[in-house]
Parts: structure tokens; sequence; C-alpha cells
């Protein structure tokens, strides 16, 4: 589990393809690796990754073919930026919201422009995760933990600090950029929840209006 809250910014120092997995070698910069162990988990751009040795100045990390094909890890390349963050402990600050690194869907940015002092980015999520989306709820992009400003059908919009530009790599981020999303993770479970029995039925619909009328909630 994760907070959302970058660490540092890291590097592919090197990319090996093993068939349809890859081999990722990542430089963690300012990222401590003092009380990182073998089989650790490390959030890279959000995706949860295993450290599988530890060099020195970073970690190696096997990715399976289905995280290259449901996340934006397959498009990095030798020299690309990551953003970085260790797994929570309990004494970890929970500053951002509950992540678990279990990326949902690619989105892109549709906009970015300068709003004061700030940036204000438009992105588009997969129409699959619009529902979990909400106005001034969390959700995680490329790893940051942010707070969506508004929304619209699948687009929505963030305000970015100096502080988280700084810090990320949002600093470099440009319109038509894939991006990894998760959404908030008590929304996924709330709607497997409200499926009571009927979540064992191969053929259940999901969460429908008809769904939701049936059970008095519309």
């Amino acid at each position: 589990m994760f907070t959302g809250i970058i660490q540092a910014v890291g590097k592919i120092s090197k990319r090996e393809m093993t068939g349809v997995d890859a081999r990722l070698y990542v430089q963690t910069g300012e990222l401590p690796l003092d009380n990182v162990q073998l089989g650790d988990s490390i959030a890279v751009n959000g995706v949860c990754l295993t450290a599988i040795n530890l060099p020195g100045d970073g970690f190696w990390a096997d990715v399976s073919g289905e995280t290259l094909a449901h996340t934006t890890l397959g498009e990095l390349r030798t020299g690309g930026l990551v953003n970085l963050e260790k797994a929570l402990t309990p004494q970890t600050h929970l500053g951002g919201h509950i992540v678990s690194g279990h990326v949902d869907g690619v989105g892109h940015i549709t906009q970015c422009y300068d709003e004061g002092r700030s940036v204000r980015f438009q992105i588009k999520a997969p129409d699959e995760l619009a529902k979990y989306i909400a106005q001034k709820g969390s959700i995680c992009v490329d790893g940051i933990s942010l707070t969506v400003n508004m929304v619209k059908g699948a687009e929505f919009s963030l305000n970015i600090v100096p502080h988280t530009l700084a810090m990320t790599t949002l600093d470099k981020a440009k319109v038509g950029q894939r991006i990894n999303l998760e959404v908030d993770l008590i929304a996924r479970y709330l709607e497997r929840l409200m499926l009571g029995k009927e979540a064992a039925d191969p053929n259940a619909q999901g969460v429908t209006q008809a769904f939701l009328q049936q059970h008095g909630f519309a």
C-alpha cells in the first residue's frame, strides 16, 4: 500500500525484454534505499513493483506482460523519468490517500495551462472509470495523490501547485501524454459490496440504473 505522496523522481536506467515480460533497472536518485529489502514494494509511476535486486543506487524489478499491456510502463524507455514511493509502514504519515499501486486504466492529458502560480491539467480517463471519479474526490495520477477539481463525463481537471510540480514528473508533462490512473479504492469496493449475492453471478451486469431501482436506491 502507498499514500500517493511522491518521495523522489527516479530514472529508468536499463530495460531488458524477456519474451513478453520486461526487467527494469530504476535508479532511485534521492530516494534512500537503506531500509529497503529484497521483496519490498516500490511504486513506479503508480505501479507497484517488487525489488528483486538492490545493487546500490537503484533496484531491479520484473514487469509482467499484463502490467506492460495495461499501464504506461511498456512505453518507458531508457532515461525516462518516473515518480517513486516506497510502501507505507505503520509509522508513515498518510498525507495523500490509500493507494494500492494497481493501475485501473490509462488516460491522457487533453489540456495543460498556467493558472496563477499553478498549472491546470485536463485529463481524459477511460469511459469505464468515469463512474469512480468524483468532484473533490481523490485520484492517483502516475502515482501522485491528487484532488479532482471538476468532472465532465470521463474528463476531469486537476490544479497542480508549484511544490507538486517541482517534486514530480508533472513539470515535464505534455498534452497527449498517457498517464496511469488509479481510482479511489473505497469506490471500487463499495460498488462490489452493493452487488451482494449477485457478485457471485458471472452474468451479473453490475450496478446499473435498473439494479439501483430494484434494490430501492433510486
